[in-house]
């Protein structure tokens, strides 16, 4: 398929774009959080960005972007299919902020992925900020279990290389799987993970977004009918 071809040779040119072992943000007062909610019965998406500010992650601003999916579901490639409602999400959002935010938290992954070009690392370099992915489910590699405690973690493993870390957020809950989307390395994400993450699994940046994405979702299925 000359659609998958192109989107792979398009991973491969950003892929060298990305900087995986750069310093990562000192501080970081405000925080974006994005994720897509998906129509299980039609290609309708629903694409959602929160700005959440420090200490207390509350959300600041926020932008919804509802439309059909331009790119089909391939593992893999998923960022081909959520970059577009999140940038348009992005574009209504960024006018609401005093200051670029310091930090861009996806629901994905960045370079645990076979290319190393995961969506965290699509939309860091696009936006051309410091990005980090956390997914609920592993995606490639391997690793063995974290220890019990809140911040232990241990690599993932892919081609004999460590790509990213499964986080164990809180105590005795399940690990989530971190990794490098653009500006920032492995220490600096697993350290601004935690501190999103102050009483929940997912970090707040995720939990806003989802909530949000599910809401403009379900307006935009009611409005069609």
């Amino acid at each position: 398929m000359r659609q998958v071809e192109d989107a792979e040779a398009l991973q491969a040119e950003l892929c060298r774009l990305v900087q995986a072992d750069a310093p990562g943000p000192d501080s970081v007062t405000t925080a974006i959080g994005c994720d897509v909610a998906y129509d299980t019965d039609s290609d309708l998406v629903a694409g959602a960005v929160v700005v959440l500010a420090a200490p207390g992650w509350e959300v600041i601003a926020s932008a919804t972007a509802v439309g059909r999916a331009a790119f089909p579901y391939i593992p893999g490639l998923l960022s081909f299919r959520e970059l577009p409602p999140l940038l348009e999400a992005w574009e209504t959002v960024l006018p609401q902020l005093a200051a670029p935010p310091e930090l861009l938290v996806c629901d994905g992954h960045g370079i645990a992925h076979p290319r190393r070009f995961g969506l965290a690392c699509h939309l860091g370099v696009t936006l051309n900020l410091p990005t980090v992915g956390v997914a609920k489910t592993q995606f490639v590699g391997e690793h063995s279990p974290p220890g019990p405690r809140r911040g232990d973690r241990t690599a993932i493993i892919l081609d004999g290389e460590p790509v990213g870390a499964a986080l164990r957020t809180r105590d005795g809950v399940r690990e989530v799987y971190v990794s490098v989307g653009h500006r920032t390395n492995l220490d600096s994400a697993c350290r601004w993970v935690l501190e999103l993450c102050p009483r929940y699994r997912l970090p707040e940046t995720t939990r806003a977004a989802d909530q949000l994405s599910r809401r403009a979702l379900a307006e935009a299925r009611t409005a069609s009918r």
